[in-house]
């Protein structure tokens, strides 16, 4: 792992070069051109800078003093005119690298007076949130009690908050970023449960009790475990990790890697499992180095004019967190010990089944994962929630996410690959929830993934009590899909407009690692199986110079929409059935 460390600290010292010097001397950071500042990219940088000083022990780099960066931007993050609980809990973890005695903290000792005495206050201050927010209340307890601010920790007791949250949301122990918020449907079992865990790992290293850390280790493997088990799973060939909901692309790699190298420093990785891991771990960062990192110049590349991220990530903010990583990554390594290589060839996984996240008499969620290793097809198809800041968009309906393939656009909806049916005011669409879900054999050895909704919902997710009730049908058979949906009404009802849509993207031309898989000439090679809605295919919709329709990965060219834009009026007791097949001609981007 030693070589593994010094790749790693060699480019947090080259990401950080390039954006230390955006720190102003009040400690506000400099957006790039085309992007507005956020009020927590201080607490970031902050963040990024202890952990290459935890990693390197070095307080200069380049000409940039990191002490005297690191306390401006400490101070600009406690005085800042809204309160940013992430950006406070970043800047206090900051803080704490340098040390837990204040008397020997570089840092503590570089801040005034005013600052010091802010920070004790707001550090003391907190609202008890039921989403990923409260771990950042985790690490402000962690700095609080380390730093000698309080006698009193509280820092078990949030984490026992936190993991009882998630017991009480999730039947299978996963964390639901909704946290079972009134108004919502819950289950937002995205790439923040990873995040979570990842965070308050890396805020109990820092704690000046290491009893306490040790005590607490048990209860967070417990959870944290389900999702290092995915890892393996969600990790395609080309080393695609987390593939589905908001914030993914490169922070869709970050924190799996960061999990996965946290679990092998804690052995919670078991010897003969240690290759499988190692290799997903070098597959991630390959793909993280090659897809997001402009080599040539140093930096992190999130958004540029062929791809794009959540308007709520900034490039400099991402690339204060890669410098973090990456610097954790090193030290990670180091403790890790042995070789970044398997010892011995890690054969690919064939891999098909369904993740239940949470189980109850009012719904089932959960996530599908499929990998044929023949072909090259790999797909997540989650059927969950969303969170209620991030309705109303592509990344969590329920069709096969397999980016380069079945690709669809950033913080934008469009009714991908499932049916979107408009009856008035209600627009429903087959996702976000099912009941009796399962998975079993079909014929000529496929594999059916099928799940029921007796109630219709909308694209808000809000259920329409009374309309009608919908069942889905997902059969895999290699590089074959195919999917049935048969929708019922309750009584007579005009259906208003029916459409499906398929997107076709590609991989970054520039940025992208050679095995990603892509379509070839012959496209999905789509075929109508049955459609009860007698919709039409329209003329293929070019997007390519629109700036919207980016995915995380490149750019989108082509809407190929599905629609039946007259009414219908819908009888009881009839079945209205939309099947479709697909063998999607892929290829590879270097080919």
């Amino acid at each position: 792992m030693e070589n593994f460390a010094h790749q790693c600290l060699d480019m947090a010292h080259s990401i950080l070069g390039r954006n230390l010097g955006s720190i102003s001397d009040q400690g506000t950071i400099s957006p790039l051109t085309h992007e507005n500042s956020r009020l927590d990219e201080p607490g970031h940088a902050a963040l990024a800078i202890g952990e290459y000083y935890r990693a390197t022990g070095e307080t200069t780099l380049d000409d940039f003093d990191l002490i005297d960066l690191s306390a401006r931007c400490i101070t600009a993050q406690v005085f800042t005119e809204e309160p940013y609980e992430n950006g406070l809990a970043y800047s206090a973890l900051g803080l704490l690298s340098f040390g837990p005695a204040k008397d020997r903290n570089p840092v503590w000792e570089r801040l005034l007076d005013p600052t010091r005495e802010q920070l004790d206050k707001i550090l003391l201050e907190r609202s008890d949130y039921t989403n990923h927010f409260q771990v950042f209340n985790v690490a402000k307890a962690v700095t609080r009690y380390s730093l000698g601010l309080s006698k009193k920790d509280e820092t078990g007791r949030l984490i026992d908050r936190f993991l009882e949250r998630i017991e009480e949301n999730s039947s299978s122990g996963y964390f639901d970023d909704t946290g079972g918020s009134s108004g919502s449907l819950g289950g937002a079992f995205d790439i923040y449960g990873v995040m979570s865990f990842v965070f308050i790992r890396q805020a109990l290293q820092l704690h000046g009790n290491i009893h306490l850390r040790d005590r607490k280790l048990p209860s967070l493997r417990t959870h944290a475990e389900k999702y290092l088990k995915l890892i393996p799973d969600l990790c395609r060939p080309d080393g695609t990790a987390f593939a589905y909901g908001r914030s993914i692309g490169a922070y869709g790699q970050m924190h799996c890697i960061s999990l996965a190298m946290q679990a092998l420093r804690d052995g919670w990785i078991s010897p003969p499992q240690r290759d499988l891991y190692t290799d997903a771990i070098r597959r991630m960062f390959m793909n993280f180095f090659a897809t997001y990192l402009d080599q040539e110049h140093g930096y992190l590349v999130i958004r540029d004019e062929e791809r794009n991220t959540v308007p709520y990530h900034t490039t400099r903010m991402a690339n204060f967190d890669a410098a973090r990583y990456l610097s954790q990554w090193a030290r990670l390594a180091r403790s890790i010990g042995g070789s970044a290589a398997p010892e011995s060839t890690v054969p690919t996984r064939k891999t098909a089944r369904f993740i239940n996240f949470d189980k109850s008499h009012k719904k089932e969620q959960g996530l599908f994962v499929y990998q044929d290793p023949d072909s090259g097809l790999a797909l997540q198809l989650p059927l969950i929630g969303s969170n209620p800041e991030h309705k109303d968009t592509a990344d969590y309906l329920a069709f096969p996410h397999a980016p380069g393939v079945f690709d669809w656009p950033v913080d934008k909806y469009l009714p991908i690959m499932i049916p979107e049916l408009t009856f008035g005011d209600n627009v429903v669409v087959p996702s976000f929830y099912g009941k009796n879900c399962t998975v079993s054999m079909g014929l000529r050895k496929s594999l059916v993934f099928k799940y029921d909704q007796p109630e219709l919902i909308t694209r808000d997710q809000k259920f329409v009590n009374g309309l009608g009730s919908c069942k889905v049908q997902w059969n895999f058979a290699g590089d074959k899909i195919a999917c049935e949906f048969c929708f019922t009404v309750q009584q007579q009802t005009q259906l208003d407009r029916m459409r499906y849509i398929l997107a076709i993207a590609a991989p970054h031309t520039r940025y992208r690692v050679a095995t990603t898989p892509t379509l070839g000439p012959e496209g999905h090679r789509t075929n109508v199986v049955k459609d009860d809605f007698q919709a039409r295919w329209k003329n293929l919709e070019t997007v390519t110079s629109d700036p919207t329709y980016s995915t995380y990965y490149g750019k989108m060219h082509y809407l190929q929409i599905l629609e039946r834009d007259h009414p219908l009026v819908m009888r009881p007791g009839v079945q209205y059935r939309l099947a479709l097949e697909f063998q999607p001609d892929l290829a590879f981007a270097d080919e």
